[in-house]
């Protein structure tokens, strides 16, 4: 399990050689990554749902305090990063098998986990925000509102980018696949929320 762990980290490195890992499919192997993926899930939908409008204007309410908060995000985190491993894994997993992938969708699910961890990585900008702007991050109209705010943001979405590479350089690394083909593969997983992302921004 502490391969597996240190495997987590090392994505952000060399990702190949972990990718190539992940087509070990034996009952230990499985287990071994099961916690590191739960946890790069957490994380990543925490990050997620805190770079959302919505937690922008958390303490709009007056009712609503920083314990409330952090209770908000990591419930909200979880069940966002357990939906987007589920849908986002088995979009994956429809576009690899529809180029003749012969992996399973627990391995789709486990490589996007693992192309995640950049997007787990971005909660380092949190305690960032929280000592420039203070609770002005949780409330419409704070001090993050300007051009500082827009600069996070845009860090965000770097990280979101991060992993978005890390995903075609895991399905290439774990089916042996050409670029095209493994970018092919993930179009579906990395357009369907950016999608809804505009849809949402839209509304």
């Amino acid at each position: 399990m502490r391969d597996w762990w240190l495997r987590t980290l090392l994505v952000l490195q060399r990702p190949r050689p972990v990718f190539v890992a992940l087509r070990a499919n034996d009952a230990e192997s499985l287990g071994d990554r099961s916690e590191p993926v739960l946890a790069v899930i957490i994380l990543a939908g925490i990050a997620i749902v805190l770079s959302t409008t919505t937690a922008s204007h958390l303490l709009d309410n007056h009712d609503f305090d920083d314990l409330d908060t952090a209770i908000w995000a990591f419930l909200f985190g979880g069940l966002y990063g357990a939906f987007g491993y589920w849908v986002l894994g088995a979009l994956l997993y429809a576009g690899s098998k529809a180029l003749g992938s012969q992996g399973s969708y627990r391995r789709s699910r486990h490589v996007l986990a693992f192309a995640a961890v950049p997007i787990a990585l971005s909660l380092v900008l949190l305690p960032v925000k929280l000592a420039v702007y203070g609770n002005d991050i949780f409330r419409t109209g704070g001090s993050d509102a300007g051009t500082g705010g827009r600069v996070f943001d845009l860090l965000m979405l770097t990280f979101v980018a991060w992993s978005a590479v890390l995903l075609v350089i895991g399905v290439r690394a774990v089916h042996g696949w050409t670029w095209g083909r493994a970018g092919a593969a993930c179009a579906l997983a990395i357009l369907a929320p950016v999608a809804a992302g505009l849809v949402l921004t839209s509304l």
